[in-house]
């Protein structure tokens, strides 16, 4: 398993993982464009009136910043396995997800909490919404890891 691997590993699943906020946002017309919020947080351009920034310098900053913490985490992972902590199968990528989703509610939770000006948004629901989209993540950039490794068992047991 090499780092290319995981930046690969770690774009596909943040892909995912955002996609499937957005079409979450779509369907639920909640704020869940976590690149946007994320630039809108980072940046601390958060309308007076507590909607998110539509600078194109948001969406960038939002983007990078989010590609790089998909990028670390896959990383991780990667450490992981290579020190005997699972394998990349669907089991272990669900588990790494679900696991890595908590870490990353904490972190938001803590995020909003000492921000200057968070956005305002139905915290609750967006918390929860990051746990199921990091268990996509996980799924994702453990089936990459497989697909770019071949290993000689199923990604299914």
């Amino acid at each position: 398993m090499k780092f290319l691997d995981a930046v690969v590993a770690g774009i596909a699943g943040t892909a995912a993982m955002t996609a499937f906020l957005y079409l979450l946002s779509f369907a639920t017309h909640r704020v869940m464009k976590v690149t946007r919020l994320l630039g809108t947080m980072l940046l601390n351009r958060t309308h007076p009136d507590g909607s998110l920034s539509e600078l194109t310098g948001t969406k960038v900053a939002g983007t990078i910043a989010h590609y790089a913490a998909g990028i670390f985490f896959s990383v991780v992972y990667l450490a992981l396995w290579n020190s005997g902590v699972g394998v990349p199968t669907a089991s272990w990528g669900l588990l790494f997800g679900l696991a890595h989703g908590l870490v990353a509610m904490v972190i938001w939770y803590f995020f909003f909490m000492v921000h200057p000006r968070p956005p305002i948004i139905t915290l609750r629901s967006y918390l929860t919404s990051l746990i199921f989209a990091h268990i996509v993540f996980g799924f994702v950039a453990t089936y990459t890891f497989y697909l770019l490794l071949r290993p000689d068992y199923s990604f299914w047991w």
